[in-house]
């Protein structure tokens, strides 16, 4: 809808939102290393982001095939929905055939950046997971850094030492690559490759200038097993990593917890600040409770909101069918919608310059009975207008335009009573 003369638009709040930081504070942040800037110069028609801390809260979308669903272009348009309605950045997980080619489309009709796990693509070279090698690891890693991906996720933290403690969890290693590398190690008995040769990571991610996404192979995949030894033995590990890459003029986030009680959620992102030296924390929910499966995109949003609020730079989407299924479109749509929400609200509660903007301009709308103003002010004008609809087509003889909605009828509506009290006492 084209904007009206005189009314904020969507637009005009992103723009305000995003310009309340200058280019020295953008250079002086990176080269602490408390701000990463994902953007291959390979990956043509990239939109590049910051993602920090003194930044606007980020969120990403997870797509990706699976050995048992999806296509290409079915993840083209869960790519769309998610870019359409507001992920920053978007990480293509696919583990089923084709992964090179949907991984090349994806980062072609991406804007935003693109992030992947390698080791998921290393897998579908090999028979048996436990033939992996170091050497067929980087060759995937320099070829999908080589095709524009912008960040990757290393499992590069978890050690050997580490896996007994989480043996003895409820729910074990819940992060696939994590697992994977667990089972090669026993098998194996030797220490994780990706750590054992991290230098020679770090120098395929400096020459194509790849962030690295330090992952968390040790995430907690319950509330029972929160904040236990084995996350947080390999937390330290993850913070000599930054240190290590920061020192080969490699950007680096770390990756964070999964399934986290609301009241450990502060001691977590206070945790990683102190370790990795304030390096951007990228979150996956966390959910806040393990017996809501179909609503974890709410489960896991309000574990989000209170982890940007202390500290949190970038939130990893769940979306309804996590713990359930592969994610289709609506849910990515769903998903996406539940974290837009979550980062706005914590940036909203942090007090970011214009972060209030959009929601000042909903409410002079909805005082004034504007509907399409709200319709275009909403995080998902489609489904608000859908909504209203869907209510006023009840009532054929209510306009669309209507002074109430069927929540009050015409004679209990609160803002039209408010705005007649000023009128009688103009009188």
């Amino acid at each position: 809808m084209a904007a009206r003369a005189g009314l904020v638009t969507p637009a005009m709040c992103e723009v305000a939102a995003s310009e309340y930081v200058s280019p020295e504070f953008v250079r002086d942040e990176t080269a602490a290393g408390r701000l990463v800037i994902p953007a291959n110069p390979a990956h043509a028609g990239l939109k590049p982001i910051g993602i920090g801390r003194a930044l606007r809260t980020k969120i990403n979308a997870n797509i990706g095939n699976s050995a048992l669903s999806s296509d290409a272009q079915l993840e083209l348009d869960k790519l769309n929905m998610a870019v359409r309605h507001g992920a920053d950045t978007v990480m293509d997980l696919s583990t089923g055939a084709d992964v090179n080619n949907i991984r090349a489309l994806i980062v072609r009709h991406s804007t935003v950046p693109i992030g992947t796990v390698p080791i998921y693509q290393a897998l579908t070279l090999v028979d048996d997971p436990m033939d992996l090698s170091i050497e067929l690891l980087l060759d995937v890693i320099r070829q999908q850094a080589e095709q524009g991906v912008d960040y990757m996720t290393l499992h590069a933290g978890l050690l050997k030492r580490h896996v007994p403690a989480a043996r003895r969890r409820l729910t074990g290693i819940v992060s696939r690559g994590g697992a994977i590398l667990a089972k090669w190690m026993a098998r194996h008995n030797e220490e994780n490759p990706l750590y054992v040769h991290f230098d020679r990571l770090l120098e395929i991610c400096r020459a194509h200038d790849v962030t690295i996404s330090l992952g968390d192979g040790l995430r907690p995949g319950c509330l029972a097993d929160a904040s236990d030894e084995a996350q947080f033995a390999e937390l330290e590990t993850l913070g000599e990593l930054v240190r290590r890459s920061r020192d080969a003029g490699v950007q680096a986030m770390v990756e964070g917890p999964g399934h986290i009680p609301l009241d450990q959620i502060e001691m977590n992102m206070r945790r990683e600040r102190e370790i990795c030296d304030d390096a951007p924390f990228y979150i996956l929910g966390p959910v806040v409770i393990d017996c809501a499966p179909g609503y974890d995109h709410i489960t896991s949003a309000i574990g989000a909101t209170l982890g940007a609020f202390y500290g949190a730079s970038m939130l990893c989407y769940v979306t309804p069918m996590e713990h359930l299924g592969l994610p289709d479109a609506q849910d990515v749509r769903e998903g996406v919608v539940a974290y837009k929400i979550a980062a706005h609200a914590a940036d909203i509660a942090l007090k970011r310059p214009h972060a209030r903007d959009r929601d000042d301009a909903i409410s002079k709308a909805r005082v004034a009975f504007d509907w399409e103003q709200q319709f275009s002010l909403a995080l998902d004008p489609d489904h608000a207008r859908k909504m209203r609809q869907k209510a006023v087509c009840k009532h054929p003889d209510m306009a669309e335009k209507s002074d109430h909605c069927t929540m009050c009828g015409p004679k209990f509506c609160s803002m039209r009573i408010s705005r007649e009290i000023e009128e009688v006492q103009a009188d």
